[in-house]
């Protein structure tokens, strides 16, 4: 599995990505990042934290830091090699193209 190093705590603890989680000291707390613009507490986040800009669970990321975490959880998803699946996601994305063109 791949860890990928974003920061220290200010306790001290390593912030990594380790596969498809963002971890502290190797527990995972979560597996997406989420906008501080649409996050339900922002107000205080931004009154506490005014340079973030990415949440990942108790996590505050600035934009260089949520930039190295989206790519490394980009890099650990494996890519999509049966013909089956790819066959799938381009029609679903024909079907989502055509749906919002008003086509039924």
């Amino acid at each position: 599995m791949q860890r990928v190093f974003i920061r220290n705590t200010s306790d001290g603890r390593k912030v990594e990505v380790i596969g498809t989680y963002v971890c502290i000291d190797g527990q995972p707390v979560a597996d997406a990042l989420v906008e501080v613009e649409t996050h339900p507490n922002r107000k205080a986040i931004l009154s506490t934290l005014p340079n973030a800009t990415h949440m990942a669970g108790p996590l505050a990321f600035t934009v260089e830091e949520a930039s190295a975490v989206r790519g490394a959880l980009a890099a650990a998803v494996p890519a999509i090699t049966d013909p089956a699946e790819i066959s799938k996601r381009f029609r679903d994305a024909l079907n989502v193209r055509d749906r919002n063109a008003g086509i039924e």
